[in-house]
């Protein structure tokens, strides 16, 4: 019976059913519901449902109980990374791959918690070692997307994002990626159906959740006029601003040049009201 549950359990863990892999792993008792892999299971599952410091709790009293084990680290160190804890954090990511430096998940979690740390070069070294050892690892595509952002290389992060959703469509993790690319690149629309897609499937995800939100003033039809802005950026925009502006007033139109001047000051109060007051009517609305 118990084998059925173990297996039943890791079914809706290997599908991104948390919390019923929880249930499930209620209904054991005695020795089993304390044993090595019940302890493993639970741990990843709260870990999953962003539980970070009851997974941690978890994971250090299996491995206080069943020794380094290399998967427990590894729920560990996640944990951890969530936490906030970053030290304690690489201390179980590099314990763990101590034991196993071939595990490319391992690498792309280290390379996350390098990238949190600010470590940039770090990251792409360690994803790098990662695809070398398996290109097709999903977190692979997510951990360079991450890198290419933090790069500022929004149209990398973009197809790395797009790559990754496209070996797992189903993938909450790979479309929140995919909608902070579309959001990077100025692309309101994809940004709301990726972030709207995660959100649906993780509810209880906070940061996926605020993220649709967001997306879905951005890309609301009322501040259609301020696409262009997420798109090339206030300061490019206002950059070619000024550089019409001065090309008008040497050519001598000071009409034309009046009219955009007063063009431009309608379209920065319009960036500046409208948001809030469309922010307000959805909230009222949700």
């Amino acid at each position: 019976m118990s084998a059925e549950t173990f297996a039943l359990a890791q079914h809706w863990l290997t599908i991104g059913q948390a919390e019923r892999a929880l249930d499930t792993l209620s209904q054991l008792h005695g020795e089993d519901a304390v044993g090595y892999p019940a302890t493993l299971f639970r741990a990843t599952a709260l870990w999953m449902l962003d539980r970070s410091a009851e997974a941690a709790q978890v994971a250090a009293d299996g491995i206080s109980r069943f020794g380094p084990d290399h998967s427990l680290l590894r729920v560990l160190g996640n944990a951890q990374h969530e936490l906030g804890d970053w030290p304690r954090a690489e201390e179980a990511l590099l314990t763990a791959l101590h034991q196993d430096p071939e595990d490319a998940q391992l690498l792309c979690d280290y390379a996350r918690l390098c990238l949190s740390a600010g470590q940039v070069d770090k990251a792409e070294q360690l994803v790098g070692r990662a695809a070398g050892i398996d290109p097709h690892l999903q977190s692979v595509g997510q951990v360079r997307a991450m890198v290419a952002l933090a790069k500022g290389q929004d149209a990398e992060a973009a197809r790395h994002s797009a790559n990754s959703l496209a070996h797992d469509p189903d993938s909450s993790a790979a479309r929140a990626m995919h909608g902070n690319a579309a959001a990077q690149l100025g692309d309101v629309d994809g940004a709301y159906r990726s972030f709207r897609a995660a959100a649906a499937a993780e509810p209880g995800n906070a940061a996926f959740v605020e993220a649709a939100r967001e997306a879905r003033l951005a890309a609301h039809p009322l501040l259609r006029p301020l696409r262009p802005m997420y798109k090339i950026g206030p300061m490019k925009l206002w950059i070619g601003f000024v550089i019409v502006l001065l090309v008008l007033r040497s050519a001598g139109l000071w009409p034309l040049s009046t009219a955009l001047t007063v063009c431009w000051v309608v379209y920065c109060l319009y960036s500046w009201v409208a948001p809030p007051l469309v922010r307000r009517w959805l909230e009222r609305n949700r």
